[in-house]
């Protein structure tokens, strides 16, 4: 406590002893304030004590908010950041001793980059010197994201501050005039000068840059922009003028250099588009590629400009296909209700039955009569729910109105059973939503013969995924069932076929050779676990906030979307779907062909029966002729 006080005390004297306060600090506090952004800075500084008290305190006095911290060290240390790297400012004096190792180590730890800002103090040129770069930076790589003032004292009350940068390290540095201060007027800000660096720059003076392309298919080099096979190495033609139109607004230099494959890491290195990226040999990608976890490390992704992915479509197959159309008819409560009715109807037709043979004293060889027996009713009630007739009635009024109440029932039954039938033959079952349930179904599967569905298809280690992968894509001992586009989308036609493909592309197929009516039960379902593709760029490029602002200005113009308007598909519309001819297959009238099968049996087996009962019938009485006697002739 007692070196605190102390300390506190020493400041206030310091203070109190050169109350006049330095011009040179008054210029960089005027300067830090005029950015209006929030900053720490960290210092190196070889001024007097009181100079760096009054430094602090008219930072620390003046905008306490906006100055979060400051850190001053000694000549030679290296700085600890506390704060968030786009609030640090790098405050240095050139006047300090063995200042261009300081440089090389802040170089080595990309402090001359962004998000990091820099104020360097040249205090021994005084106006004489006619090079604004100091000589302890002109070998330090100042790219064109970096933000680097240097002030110039002019004369004793004024300074000039400039913003330098290179394009590359071999280009010659670019120098932005950011303002000057004087003790008259304080700091005057450029008029013409924009905050952000990057629109400032956006001029690159045909500066080449690298560009890679990913082509699966050699002829494709081609026809990259005239349109054949446009269903081939689609998301790169459809990118291709894209990035040709950002490079122009950059006014830049290209070279292209083509590759088989986006990159996938083989024995620790990665290959393709990507392996350029990470080794630096390419400063953008132009064939978007997947968001993946692994490869968010080594590349940075700046935008999404086609809307596309890879998902499994088929038509939806037939309700048939998983449920007998002969009991969804009608509703479970409707069953029970019509079970119910019918035993009441059988109720009373027995009763009636009953009452008429005792009132008229009816005689058995009556057989046009109703007779009171519970088959007989039973067989009445089963053919006029057949709608065949009955061949026996009932004389009474009151049974004649059972009988009309009976067939007037069924036969409205009959009717709203059969229209159902008619109406789910031409619907579609909708059980299938999710991978498992495609999984389970009775469905072929292809894929689209890409690179990037080879590889993630081969390598998915999710159990859902993989067992699609062994048991329908590629089982043990058959060919995998990749193909290409056009045969694959003739397939799905057919039906009860899923088939994985680019739905910007796959839909322009489908187009072609879907009527309008089968267009109606598309059914998407996605297998890769991947947002839509990202254009990537190397990491740490200084031209990553400029390709930005390039490619939103693309879209804003509405570039982007012409090129994906020619080259993409979205899904159809469903119209027309009344038009559509439904034919009635053996699936859909499995379960009546084996009530048929099974009641063939039941009437064989009954005929059957029947014939042994009767020859045993025959073989008593014949046995009663010769021996009357029991138990032949009980």
């Amino acid at each position: 406590m007692k070196n605190i006080c102390l300390t506190v005390f020493l400041l206030i004297v310091i203070t109190c002893c050169h109350a006049e306060t330095d011009l040179e600090v008054m210029m960089i506090a005027n300067v830090i304030h005029a950015m209006e952004r929030p900053s720490a800075v960290i210092a190196t500084l070889c001024w007097p004590l009181h100079k760096k008290v009054q430094l602090y305190s008219i930072l620390a006095g003046e905008n306490v908010v906006q100055i979060n911290m400051m850190q001053i060290l000694k000549p030679g240390h290296i700085p600890q950041r506390h704060s968030q790297d786009q609030h640090i400012i790098f405050l240095v004096d050139l006047g300090c001793p063995d200042i261009y190792e300081y440089f090389v180590r802040s170089k080595i730890e990309n402090h001359f980059r962004s998000p990091f800002r820099w104020i360097i103090i040249d205090g021994f040129n005084n106006g004489t010197h006619k090079s604004i770069i100091p000589q302890s930076l002109s070998n330090i790589e100042v790219l064109l994201d970096a933000e680097v003032l240097i002030a110039r004292p002019i004369d004793n009350s004024t300074y000039d501050l400039h913003l330098v940068y290179k394009i590359s390290h071999t280009n010659n540095w670019k120098i932005e005039f950011y303002g000057n201060w004087s003790i008259e007027y304080g700091f005057q800000k450029a008029y013409q000068l924009i905050d952000s660096a990057a629109l400032r720059r956006l001029n690159l003076n045909g500066y080449e840059i690298n560009i890679c392309y990913v082509l699966t298919d050699n002829d494709s080099i081609n026809h990259l922009t005239d349109g054949v096979n446009d269903h081939i190495d689609t998301i790169t033609k459809v990118n291709f003028p894209t990035t040709n139109h950002l490079l122009d607004f950059l006014n830049a230099k290209r070279k292209y250099i083509f590759v088989e494959t986006w990159g996938y890491r083989v024995n620790g290195t990665w290959n393709g588009m990507t392996g350029y990226l990470v080794r630096e040999e390419v400063e953008i990608g132009g064939s978007p590629m997947f968001f993946t976890s692994e490869r968010i490390a080594i590349v940075d992704y700046i935008s999404s400009p086609t809307p596309t992915r890879s998902k499994f479509i088929f038509q939806q197959p037939k309700l048939s296909y998983e449920n007998n159309l002969f009991l969804l008819s009608f509703r479970s409560t409707v069953w029970y209700s019509t079970l119910g009715l019918i035993f009441l109807l059988f109720l009373a037709l027995f009763i009636v039955a009953m009452w008429e043979r005792k009132r008229d004293q009816l005689k058995e060889k009556d057989a046009d009569i109703l007779r009171p027996s519970l088959a007989d009713v039973a067989l009445l009630i089963f053919g006029a729910a057949c709608q065949q007739g009955s061949p026996v009635e009932l004389k009474s009024s009151l049974g004649r109105v059972v009988m009309l109440i009976l067939f007037l029932t069924l036969m409205f039954l009959y009717t709203s059973y059969s229209a159902n039938i008619v109406a789910l033959l031409q619907s579609s079952s909708s059980q299938i939503r999710t991978l498992e349930d495609l999984l389970h179904s009775r469905i072929k599967f292809g894929v689209h013969d890409t690179v990037f569905n080879r590889y993630y298809f081969s390598t998915a280690t999710e159990p859902i995924r993989k067992a699609i992968y062994q048991t329908k894509i590629a089982p043990p001992g058959t060919k995998p069932r990749f193909m290409t586009m056009q045969e694959g989308v003739k397939k799905m036609q057919q039906g009860l076929f899923a088939f994985h493909m680019e739905t910007g592309v796959g839909y322009k197929f489908v187009g072609k050779y879907f009527q309008e009516a089968e267009k109606c039960g598309l059914k998407e379902i996605e297998y890769l676990q991947v947002i839509d593709p990202w254009l990537a760029v190397r990491k740490n490029t200084p031209f990553k906030e400029m390709f930005k602002i390039g490619l939103k200005r693309i879209q804003e113009h509405g570039l982007q979307s012409r090129e994906n308007h020619l080259f993409y598909e979205k899904r159809p519309k469903c119209t027309g779907t009344g038009s559509n001819f439904v034919s009635v297959s053996i699936v859909d009238c499995y379960p009546a062909f084996l009530v048929l099968f099974y009641g063939a049996l039941v009437s064989i087996s009954l005929l059957i029966i029947e014939h042994l009962l009767h020859k045993r019938e025959m073989l008593m009485i014949r046995n009663c002729y010769m021996i009357p006697e029991p138990p032949y002739c009980s």
